[in-house]
């Protein structure tokens, strides 16, 4: 039987990967200036595909192109956390709704081995492993939806919320809360009732959209502290 064919990583995937990275990190802060031909003497390559990872980007709304300026990483407001939460909680509920038509066997299996993993995490406390897979199980739980526009416009919108995302989870309580909320979504599922599935996943993103507006409010009072000293 002949191996199954990878996608082929191109230059400006590669590129675009790295930079995102870095946005979500924080290594690349909110208002810097992503330059393309810093970037391309940084990582070694022409500027080309740079300019190319640097659209998508602008494309995804986690950077934001200034005519005549250049490049910068999105600076995200309160309006803009809300409006993010908002969309993704129809989204998934949207997905969570129609599970109960299409979950396989294998889906469920695959659902419970995410939250496995994500309960290991957990207990060893890594934070960092945790919040991939936390990003894994809720864009799988988008794709059990079976629609295709919908698991499109999730992917952008999720893309726009990772610069942030560590924030939800900042707080131990939050963190022991997130697990259990998690456990229930995905049990639910599996058994079929999707309403009680979607309830706790409505409030486990409530609950870290407040965090992370909190979060984030803390941070522009802090900095706005430090400037007028």
């Amino acid at each position: 039987m002949a191996s199954a064919k990878r996608p082929i990583m191109t230059m400006k995937h590669q590129i675009y990967q790295i930079l995102k990275k870095e946005i979500c990190d924080g290594n690349f802060p909110p208002g810097q200036w992503l330059q393309e031909k810093e970037l391309a003497e940084k990582l070694n390559v022409s500027r080309s595909p740079v300019r190319e990872a640097l659209k998508q980007l602008v494309d995804e709304g986690l950077a934001i192109e200034y005519p005549n300026k250049g490049v910068f990483v999105k600076e995200f407001t309160v309006k803009d956390i809300e409006e993010i939460y908002e969309v993704r909680i129809l989204l998934e509920s949207y997905a969570i709704k129609n599970s109960v038509k299409t979950i396989t066997t294998s889906n469920i299996r695959e659902l419970m081995e995410i939250l496995h993993k994500l309960t290991k995490e957990y207990e060893n406390n890594d934070l960092a492993s945790y919040i991939e897979t936390d990003t894994q199980l809720h864009q799988y739980i988008i794709t059990l939806g079976g629609n295709s526009i919908v698991s499109d416009i999730y992917k952008r919108i999720y893309s726009q919320s990772q610069q942030f995302r560590i924030y939800s989870l900042t707080t131990k309580r939050r963190f022991d809360d997130s697990v259990i909320e998690h456990k229930h979504v995905v049990e639910n599922i599996c058994s079929g009732n999707w309403k009680e599935a979607d309830r706790v996943n409505k409030i486990h993103l409530t609950l870290a959209r407040e965090e992370i507006i909190e979060h984030f409010e803390a941070t522009k009072k802090l900095e706005s502290d430090t400037e007028e000293e």
